[in-house]
């Protein structure tokens, strides 16, 4: 048996029939979505044909040893940085008020979604590596700093696109991943004051009109304040009715239960229904149970990623699970939590649900090192030189 199929038949299998069952879902959530849409009634198929691009990467990734991400997450962070600042230059808005794609030929790249997975790999390296590498990084005030300062420059960059759904994925996934990084307990309580005091600052001076004008429509929905529902609240307050018109069963896929009825995502969402606001399409179509049932099959993968992290045979090996489960995390309370007014309105995707081709196979990637993180626990880290007995 050649080293290459034992590491395929390592892989674990159950993640893999987890997101193979969520893309399976999610296809035929997009297809629901997009019935009567005008030039939206052909995305299913395409999100077939990202998913097995997608897979594509996953198995390839997965295959390779993560180890070797030591050399190759520097220049995959600095041309992720050039793609977010070629998004200034040469950046198309698709409708969404944000300049953060860059159109090559027929396929739209979304360079934000790289950015995360480069920032993931090189934090994963900073707090599970660097010291070891140069002794000067033990002091863990310096990680924290190199760190913050790696994660700072993306999430700024995408901030000014504007995107503030991406660029907020980057404050929970460092969160998560200073948490794991052996860094003492008394400069997170530090870094979390300082955060608690910047956060009226970035409100004020940092987000654009119509990013407060979410937030402030936010607030006044959960404080029962009256709202003007023909502008600022119409996306909000229709997910509401959508959502709470659904009942345990839903409607029925087409919404084919209720046919005097129009549903209320065809006739009063915009055309984000296949990725913003998925969520709400399948609590108005399938209803408590199949928005129960999707969120336990997300659960589930959360929890085989962190039974992985347990087995990780490194600290940077660790990171990296953890960096994955923490956007990934994000991604689904913030695009569940809007959709049922958790949240403010962001324009996040829901993980392997939602239609969008670079997220699809930025997605895959992510797991594909989840994967090579568990086929790869019982090989031994490369060795100290002078070491013996043990593999490069």
């Amino acid at each position: 048996m050649t080293p290459l199929f034992r590491k395929f038949l390592g892989i674990n299998w159950v993640i893999v029939a987890n997101i193979v069952l969520l893309i399976t879902f999610g296809v035929y959530a997009i297809y629901n979505a997009a019935d009567g849409r005008p030039g939206l009634t052909g995305k299913w198929n395409q999100q077939v044909l990202w998913s097995g691009i997608g897979g594509v990467v996953f198995f390839v990734t997965a295959l390779l040893d993560y180890k070797w991400l030591r050399w190759g997450a520097w220049p995959l962070y600095l041309l992720s940085l050039a793609g977010i600042i070629l998004v200034k230059f040469i950046g198309k808005d698709h409708g969404v008020g944000a300049k953060s794609w860059i159109d090559v030929g027929p396929i739209s790249i979304q360079p934000s979604q790289f950015a995360i997975v480069a920032g993931i790999i090189v934090l994963a390296i900073v707090f599970g590596d660097l010291q070891r590498v140069l002794p000067i990084f033990r002091y863990p005030f310096l990680r924290i700093a190199l760190g913050g300062i790696l994660a700072a420059i993306p999430m700024i960059l995408i901030l000014k696109e504007p995107d503030l759904g991406s660029a907020a994925v980057w404050g929970p996934m460092f969160v998560g991943m200073i948490l794991v990084g052996s860094i003492p307990f008394r400069y997170l309580i530090v870094l979390a004051l300082i955060a608690m005091t910047f956060l009226p600052i970035a409100y004020f001076f940092g987000l654009k009109p119509y990013q407060k004008q979410r937030i402030d429509t936010f607030i006044s929905m959960l404080t029962n304040e009256k709202v003007n529902v023909r502008e600022d609240a119409w996306v909000p307050y229709h997910l509401q009715l959508a959502v709470g018109s659904a009942g345990f069963e839903g409607k029925g896929p087409l919404s084919r239960k209720v046919p005097e009825q129009h549903s209320i995502h065809r006739t009063f969402f915009p055309n984000e229904a296949i990725n913003d606001f998925i969520s709400g399409v399948i609590c108005e179509e399938f209803g408590f149970r199949g928005m129960l049932l999707l969120v336990s099959g997300l659960s589930l993968l959360i929890f085989q990623c962190i039974f992985v992290a347990f087995y990780s045979r490194d600290q940077m090996g660790r990171l990296i699970v953890v960096g994955v489960v923490g956007t990934t995390m994000t991604y689904i309370f913030m695009n569940i939590g809007m959709n049922i007014l958790l949240v403010p309105i962001t324009g996040l995707p829901l993980p392997f649900i939602s239609y969008g081709g670079t997220f699809m196979v930025v997605l895959l990637f992510m797991f594909g090192l989840v994967q090579s993180v568990w086929v790869h626990r019982n090989i031994s880290p490369a060795k100290k030189p002078g070491a013996r007995g043990q593999e490069a």
